[in-house]
């Protein structure tokens, strides 16, 4: 097994980081409207173990393997929407994997790690249609955000509304104070009362499309481009 010492020291400080996170944020920031299930393959448990408890959230069934042997039985049994893979692993050609993948698991999405970065193997994983490349030691809040952003492309896990409201909030406000703003002159530019745009600044109220459309002329950007903003 390849685990340097210095390679779990890494992992043990984004483990403690990434729980906190999570116990105060991920379970509201999206919601599934169908059950998912992960699937990680990397032979250094501790690995998995972390990214197992970064990722746990309701509707996520996570799966984990570490011994070669027990690679290909999970691949042609279970059925997976995201695979999450070493690229180096012990007695593996990893395209006869990828192809193992690609045979018993055509639907899943596949996240490739490797601590050993080349342009060979980021070819090959592109040629694979890997959805990332990513290289270790990693941040693993990073990794989350990854795994989040190829869940919504398979259109599997969505932001909630809370989660939409608030980031929807921020990127105005941001806009607005970038641009050396009051409330109040927005307010007069836009026709839109004061009180109605600290609710959405706050995100505690659902802009309408026509208000969105009138914020946005205001703060000299396009709707396009809000929306683009907010998942940035």
């Amino acid at each position: 097994m390849l685990n340097p010492t210095t390679r779990h020291l890494k992992f043990a400080v984004d483990e403690n980081s990434a729980s906190e996170v999570l116990t105060e944020s991920t379970h509201q920031l999206f919601y599934c409207p169908t059950d998912v299930r992960i699937l990680i393959i990397d032979d250094e448990t501790a690995i998995c173990q972390v990214i197992e408890r970064a990722l746990a959230q309701p509707h996520f069934s996570i799966e984990s393997i570490s011994q070669h042997d027990k690679i290909e039985a999970a691949l042609q049994n279970g059925s997976y929407s995201l695979i999450i893979m070493d690229y180096v692993l012990p007695g593996i050609d990893p395209n006869s994997l990828f192809d193992k993948v690609k045979q018993n698991q055509p639907d899943a999405a596949v996240i490739v790690m490797t601590g050993y970065p080349s342009v060979d193997s980021a070819l090959n994983s592109l040629r694979a249609r890997a959805y990332d490349y990513i290289t270790k030691p990693f941040d693993i809040n990073k990794l989350r955000d990854t795994v989040h952003r190829c869940l919504e492309s398979k259109g599997i896990l969505r932001m909630s509304e809370d989660a939409l409201r608030e980031n929807l909030g921020k990127v105005l406000r941001d806009r607005r104070k970038g641009l050396e703003l009051t409330l109040s002159q927005l307010s007069d530019r836009t026709k839109v009362s004061l009180g109605y745009l600290s609710q959405i600044e706050l995100g505690k109220n659902s802009a309408s499309i026509e208000t969105l459309y009138k914020i946005c002329l205001g703060l000299g950007i396009k709707m396009s481009e809000l929306f683009i903003a907010i998942r940035a």
